[in-house]
């Protein structure tokens, strides 16, 4: 009888110790240096600025080996010539560079695009992409005349 008692007198007390510890609301508090605040609000600022939209490109080629460098410049250069209406992009990706071409907003558009030139650049493959939407920047002003050297 005594176990009995003294096991609901603990259960109820530990339950009352708990509902009465989540019915305490508190307010933290951090503090620190006034200039992390800052650049952390910065941050966010600048990432509710860039905004990116899924999207593909064409990649004509990815090389690796000493002269891969010289070579993708080089397809970039020829592949620009043949069709100046499309941007052009080297991206290294250790070992490779990928040369690839296009901003295309649907899958279709880019394997249209791809039919186009894979007898010219056979091996071309369609790569998903984010791009970037570029805010206008023109309204941020420099804090100080060092920012605005940049």
């Amino acid at each position: 009888m005594t176990r009995r008692f003294i096991l609901l007198t603990l259960c109820l007390l530990l339950s009352a110790q708990v509902s009465f510890a989540q019915a305490r609301k508190g307010k933290v508090e951090i503090t620190g240096d006034v200039k992390v605040a800052e650049l952390v609000r910065k941050h966010i600022e600048f990432n509710e600025r860039m905004r990116t939209v899924p999207g593909y490109r064409v990649q004509i080629a990815a090389l690796s080996g000493p002269n891969s460098r010289n070579q993708a410049f080089e397809l970039k250069q020829k592949f620009k010539e043949e069709f100046p209406e499309v941007e052009v992009y080297i991206v290294f990706t250790e070992p490779n560079f990928r040369v690839k071409a296009g901003d295309f907003t649907s899958k279709l558009d880019a394997f249209v695009f791809m039919q186009r030139i894979k007898d010219r650049y056979p091996g071309t493959i369609v790569r998903e992409n984010v791009y970037p939407i570029h805010p206008d920047l023109s309204n941020i002003v420099p804090e100080t005349d060092a920012d605005a050297d940049l």
